[in-house]
């Protein structure tokens, strides 16, 4: 589903990504951990189209995509979730959501000023969408509440809900436990693994290791933007250079 091949990108002599080389399978869920300024952000912001890369290639099921702009590549399927909540206050949580399905519509500005038959046709289909992604993320009963009223748990669940609406092939989770309660993060684990399950490709940064270890079918790990491991949880938790650069010994027997 994703190949990124010796991806490079830097900022004045500093390399935020380096030489990154992944291969993601189709219905993966591949796990991305490193400790802080490791380049795991700046990586996702090049695979989302919100960054470009210096040097290297990115494909989405065999085609390139790194020199696309972010909404191109939103329509051939590559959907992310911030760590930060980005939600569109005075909205409610189902327009929230209808904006996620945007990339896929087709009616332009003066169709929707006319209010063809086309139009107003694609706008209920679009609703019946974002209906069904809030139901899959257990917020339909919240639908006509204003957004920026949830707690930081359904905030989360909300822009997985949103991401949903664009049907991704591949989604792109940045964080998404940051903040959160223990009871949120195991909810959030179980909507994740709900995802994977029904054959979504899923790639998550996260700084819970124990979290990603849980959920990861694969894992890499990158340091000083470089990958210095990529392999099973296990394998990569009882690597020394893992270890060494971000587990720590306490970290280390945790993870296990």
């Amino acid at each position: 589903m994703l190949t990124i091949d010796r991806v490079s990108r830097h900022y004045g002599g500093v390399y935020a990504n380096r030489d990154v080389t992944l291969r993601v399978a189709d219905g993966e869920l591949r796990g991305i951990i490193g400790p802080n300024g490791a380049g795991k952000s700046t990586l996702f912001n090049l695979i989302a189209g919100h960054t470009r890369p210096d040097a290297g290639s990115i494909s989405l099921a065999g085609q390139r995509i790194d020199r696309l702009p972010a909404h191109s590549r939103a329509r051939l399927g590559v959907a992310i979730v911030f760590q930060g909540a980005r939600l569109f206050p005075g909205m409610s949580l189902l327009e929230n959501v209808m904006v996620g399905a945007h990339s896929r519509t087709r009616a332009g500005v003066l169709a929707a000023a006319l209010r063809t038959p086309y139009q107003r046709r694609e706008e209920r289909e679009t609703q019946a969408l974002a209906a069904d992604c809030l139901e899959r993320v257990g917020l339909l009963s919240w639908a006509a509440r204003p957004a920026d009223s949830l707690p930081l748990g359904q905030q989360r669940r909300l822009q997985v809900a949103r991401a949903l609406a664009g049907r991704p092939r591949l989604l792109l989770l940045d964080e998404p436990a940051s903040g959160l309660r223990s009871e949120e993060r195991s909810q959030l684990a179980e909507l994740i693994t709900e995802l994977h399950r029904t054959g979504t490709t899923i790639l998550l940064v996260e700084h819970d290791v124990g979290m990603v270890t849980s959920l990861a079918q694969q894992i890499a790990v990158l340091d000083l933007g470089r990958v210095i491991a990529d392999g099973t949880p296990d394998e990569v938790t009882s690597d020394p250079a893992v270890v060494k650069a971000y587990l720590g010994t306490g970290a280390h027997h945790a993870a296990r």
